[in-house]
């Protein structure tokens, strides 16, 4: 049995994470095909949302391959949040998450973020204001806290402000991304709360998963474990998929191609070519080139032979 939320069921645990500059259209399709069962957008401002809606409208386009959608935003004021939440650009969500955890210092020195964990009645506020007025599950997505754990407090807090679920990425935010997830404090906010907990942190294999499993956890959450790797959802839910790589790296670009513009993209894309390579015989040579390619073809030309080159092997 796996997650309800309101009218809304889970078909597995697996949920791809809201990575800033990662998690663009293409890149959740693609996990979507895979498996992946709920997806969410990048962070979205929602001042942003407010006063620069044809910017950010980008970052919400949807896939139809998408199963739950869950639409990411973050601010610290609730009057501004609660405006972005009930616009249009989130129509197409099921579920709306609150970031209270980014670690970022341009979203933290805005009070945002990870910086909403230490003022838990402003935090109470956003949450409670945003339940009453979506039409849609309310989540949040939250660290152990900014420099110690309080994060069955905020849980709680979360809770009964009226979250349907939250996220719990197990590390502080000084952590950052080092240093190693806690899953004990996972296990016990989840036998904290009455509501769903999901678990973040750490999961790239199916040791790992198993071991996030094993906190009690409703659901998992996968964000750097996918980078370059969408298929880890069939590995993880053992799906025997037969897919070729090249056609996948080629899917993500032709979703994005129908959006962006060639330059911007061709910068964009150089990250997830260097992820997607990674681990590859004879990628190594290529990561200088794949780098600073100056187009999209040209990267996909050297992948394909790259790839190509590993089957022939």
């Amino acid at each position: 049995m796996f997650m309800k939320i309101g009218n809304i069921d889970f078909n597995n645990n697996l949920i791809l994470a809201p990575m800033a500059g990662v998690s663009d259209v293409g890149f959740r399709e693609v996990c979507s095909l895979f498996g992946a069962d709920a997806t969410y957008s990048e962070m979205l401002s929602a001042r942003a949302m407010l006063h620069n809606p044809h910017k950010t409208q980008l970052m919400t386009i949807s896939s139809p391959y998408e199963k739950i959608k869950i639409g990411q935003v973050f601010g610290h004021e609730p009057e501004i949040i609660t405006q972005a939440i009930t616009g249009t650009l989130l129509k197409d969500y099921q579920i709306i998450d609150i970031n209270m955890g980014c670690p970022a210092p341009k979203i933290v020195k805005n009070g945002e973020g990870s910086a909403l964990m230490k003022n838990l009645p402003l935090a109470s506020k956003i949450i409670s204001e945003c339940v009453k007025v979506a039409k849609v599950p309310v989540s949040v997505k939250f660290r152990l806290g900014f420099n110690s754990d309080i994060s069955k407090e905020f849980g709680r807090m979360c809770e009964e402000s009226g979250a349907s679920f939250v996220t719990l990425h197990a590390r502080t935010a000084q952590q950052g991304y080092s240093g190693k997830a806690d899953l004990d404090a996972i296990a016990s906010l989840k036998q904290t709360l009455k509501i769903p907990v999901v678990g973040n942190g750490d999961v790239t294999d199916k040791e790992s998963y198993q071991k996030m499993l094993e906190t009690g956890v409703d659901g998992v959450m996968i964000g750097r474990g996918a980078q370059g790797r969408p298929w880890i959802f069939a590995q993880l839910l053992d799906r025997e998929i037969s897919y070729n790589k090249f056609e996948v790296i080629k899917r993500h670009v032709d979703v994005l191609r129908k959006y962006y513009d060639e330059s911007w993209l061709t910068l964009y894309m150089r990250k997830h070519f260097l992820w997607y390579s990674n681990g590859i015989e004879g990628a190594s040579k290529l990561r200088l080139e794949l780098a600073t390619s100056p187009s999209i073809d040209h990267s996909l030309k050297l992948l394909k032979e790259l790839f190509e080159k590993k089957v022939l092997n």
